[in-house]
């Protein structure tokens, strides 16, 4: 399945340096895993379980793009992404959401109105996570 494209903004502000993902899933698992194939790529990758603790680093770390589970508990990933753009505005960071709950048509399109450019099924295609991923450094994909 082919990731379903936001209509929000892709003016994503592209800077000098490794690029910065910072993924947050309450499965360990899933952080482990994405953040070893962000690092084994040559990304500078960041991975959280609780959704308080990425938005306290946030602008700290100050992301080009951020990888969030929308189906979590105490904060689900509808609210997360937008408080990261009340924070950071809608150029940056590239904002990819990902579930395995949330997979209806209408769920991706609250997905886009929370700020979420692109969504992907759990479990993910590591080869899709990349393709996204590269687009915030500007390098394109087949």
């Amino acid at each position: 399945m082919a990731p379903a494209k936001a209509e929000a903004s892709q003016n994503v502000v592209r800077r000098p340096g490794r690029l910065r993902v910072l993924v947050l899933d309450d499965e360990p698992d899933t952080v482990i895993t994405l953040l070893e194939i962000l690092r084994d790529e040559g990304y500078d990758a960041k991975g959280f379980s609780h959704p308080m603790e990425a938005f306290k680093m946030l602008l700290d770390y100050d992301p080009d793009v951020v990888i969030s589970d929308v189906a979590m508990p105490v904060m689900n990933g509808w609210d997360f992404a937008r408080k990261v753009r009340q924070k950071m505005g809608d150029a940056r960071p590239m904002l990819i959401a990902i579930s395995g709950v949330y997979r209806k048509p209408s769920e991706k399109i609250l997905a886009t109105m929370a700020g979420y450019e692109f969504f992907l099924p759990k479990p993910c295609d590591p080869a899709q996570v990349l393709e996204l991923v590269s687009r915030a450094r500007g390098a394109g994909a087949s």
